[in-house]
């Protein structure tokens, strides 16, 4: 073999290797994640849209402004706290702790329903005093928005319940983590999406 064949099959190897790599890593993403990223594009883009209608919809002179329940500020408390209980469970299932895991698991999970019967409480305040969804298009946005976050945060529940079940048959650390890291993005996502949203309701 010439020098100059030696020289290029071992370039061939090297780019087979490379090769090889990136595709171990294509194959190493788990469907799941896949699965994830996908539903928080389209989640992205209905809240968007939703963000985008409620920009336009106020320019209409029937439009009144519907007063922010003081009770909004303590639910965003506790979808923060939420997030956080299951960040520190995805943090503790990678350190191999399972302990931290279901701690994590309980915060967040019991903080999730927390936040949801505030926003009931919430509705349920703006009833009784008048605020109903047919009054005004304000209105209507207000119980759309919110009821559209509540229903991707119990989709999310469901997740959170399953990680729960697993994680309390006494399954190893690494057999949760995956399952603990997409609940914890998931339950970020939701936080971020609801800041806008409060935003969007508190200062328009």
């Amino acid at each position: 073999m010439s020098f100059l064949d030696h020289l290029l099959e071992k370039s061939w190897t090297a780019h087979r290797t490379v090769a090889d790599r990136h595709d171990e890593r294509a194959v190493a993403l788990p469907n799941v994640t896949i699965g994830l990223r996908v539903f928080l594009a389209v989640a992205t883009v209905v809240f968007s849209l939703l963000v985008v209608a409620y920009a336009e919809r106020m320019s209409y002179s029937d439009w009144e402004r519907l007063p922010t329940p003081q009770l909004l500020w303590l639910n965003t408390a506790l979808l923060a706290l939420s997030s956080v209980g299951l960040h520190r469970a995805h943090r503790s299932a990678r350190r191999g702790r399972m302990d931290g895991v279901k701690t994590g698991l309980l915060v967040g999970g019991g903080f999730a329903f927390a936040f949801l019967i505030g926003q009931l409480l919430a509705w349920q305040q703006l009833a009784a005093s008048g605020y109903f969804a047919t009054s005004n298009p304000a209105n209507a946005f207000f119980y759309v928005l919110t009821a559209v976050h509540a229903v991707h945060l119990i989709g999310g529940l469901v997740a959170w319940g399953r990680t729960s079940a697993k994680a309390w048959r006494g399954v190893a650390a690494v057999d949760v983590r995956l399952s603990a890291e997409l609940c914890a993005v998931y339950w970020h996502f939701l936080l971020a999406v609801w800041l806008v949203l409060f935003g969007l309701l508190l200062f328009t």
